[in-house]
């Protein structure tokens, strides 16, 4: 059964909304006459924000792209690699109303109030908490794997984001990313020296590159946050063993979850690992706790020898992300307010899980059915 997006209570009739029609918003349907106009004083800020999105979107695409479609506000930036963006940004993908919506979705500045006020918590979830965030992250899965499927030389990474985002509906979810603090798309993805917040853009992937999928959702009150990098068609052995050094790393650091183990054990676990191979793990951006809150403590680092306070407690729901640079671990932003790059221009690869820690291990979340046990990320059913 389809509901009112007015009352939220009786079945939706055919009835809807003529203005978000016109506006291209899905799903906007009402169960009657009387409570669409109850309803309509609320309904229409929907319109309001949407028609902002819209003029805001088309303002940036007429004022700023040159020839080869880099933004004129990139203009004389001392590029650090050879990836380039390529605007027009596509139009603001629709959300349709009656799905649940984080509280920054619909903020003109994406602020997010509920991280304001309570990220510095760390949180202990009790089980109907973790049900919730079982079933979001095991939703983020489908959406990632989904969008995977499609990663081939000449598919622009604006048409995963399409992707994402109609797998995102599918699933009555809020792509997470969208409109957070006014980030413009439903998932970053990140290529070759961009590190991380890759804007989906019109640059179509070519051979040998590879690029990172970060994918967040919003279901039932609850974020999930999960990515991974992947090649390109055939890769150089170089980047192949910077993939797979940087996922050795992620996993390693995983396989530890346990309650008492510290948090500051991550980055020492990742540093053994990723020093040999003379990378950089980048310091700027770290892990984080993830429940109702998209962004919350703990802040673990993925770098050694810090003093990140605390330790693994049962109950506890956070991410492991290690960013690890092919060359050096400092970094560069383009002036789009979002995309970090390597400062020498190497490639850059990351892996992401989110893990609960349990009374006498941890489970990877993102990873449905895996289990940390004796050390070793393993499938319950073949334990």
């Amino acid at each position: 059964m389809t509901k009112c997006i007015g009352c939220k209570d009786k079945e939706a009739s055919r009835l809807e909304c003529p203005t978000c029609k016109k506006l291209g918003i899905p799903g906007s349907f009402f169960c009657e006459q009387e409570c669409f106009k109850k309803n309509w004083g609320t309904h229409k800020q929907v319109h309001a924000f949407m028609q902002s999105l819209a003029a805001a979107n088309a303002s940036a695409v007429s004022s700023g792209v040159d020839a080869k479609g880099i933004p004129t506000s990139m203009s004389g930036f001392k590029w650090t690699g050879p990836t380039r963006p390529k605007y027009p940004l596509s139009a603001t993908r629709v959300v349709p109303p009656h799905i649940v919506r984080p509280d920054y979705a619909d903020h003109p500045q994406g602020e997010c109030i509920s991280e304001a006020r309570g990220a510095h918590r760390n949180r202990v979830l009790n089980s109907t908490e973790i049900e919730a965030m079982r079933k979001v992250c095991r939703l983020t899965r489908e959406v990632l794997d989904a969008i995977a499927a499609h990663i081939r030389p000449g598919v622009t990474s604006d048409e995963l984001d399409a992707i994402c985002h109609e797998e995102c509906i599918k699933r009555d979810s809020y792509p997470s990313p969208l409109n957070y603090r006014c980030f413009p798309k439903s998932v970053c993805i990140s290529v070759n020296e961009v590190i991380c917040h890759g804007i989906p853009d019109q640059r179509p992937l070519v051979e040998g590159d590879i690029v990172n999928l970060d994918v967040s959702l919003y279901h039932g009150g609850f974020h999930g946050d999960v990515n991974a990098t992947y090649p390109v068609g055939q890769v150089s052995e170089e980047d192949a063993t910077l993939i797979a050094t940087t996922k050795e790393a992620t996993e390693s650091a995983i396989a530890m979850c346990k309650p008492g183990v510290l948090y500051r054990d991550i980055g020492n676990k990742i540093e053994s690992i990723v020093k040999p191979k003379g990378y950089g793990i980048v310091r700027q951006y770290t892990a984080h706790g993830i429940n109702q809150l998209f962004h919350c403590a703990p802040y673990p680092v993925h770098y050694g020898g810090s003093k990140t306070p605390g330790k693994m407690e049962a109950g506890q729901i956070f991410t492991i992300e290690p960013m690890i640079n092919g060359g050096v671990a400092s970094l560069d932003h383009w002036r789009d307010n979002w995309t970090a790059v390597t400062k020498d221009g190497k490639k850059s690869a990351q892996f992401e899980e989110t893990i609960l820690i349990t009374e006498t291990g941890a489970e990877v979340l993102t990873r449905p059915g895996s289990v940390i046990k004796d050390g070793r990320i393993v499938d319950p059913v073949k334990a």
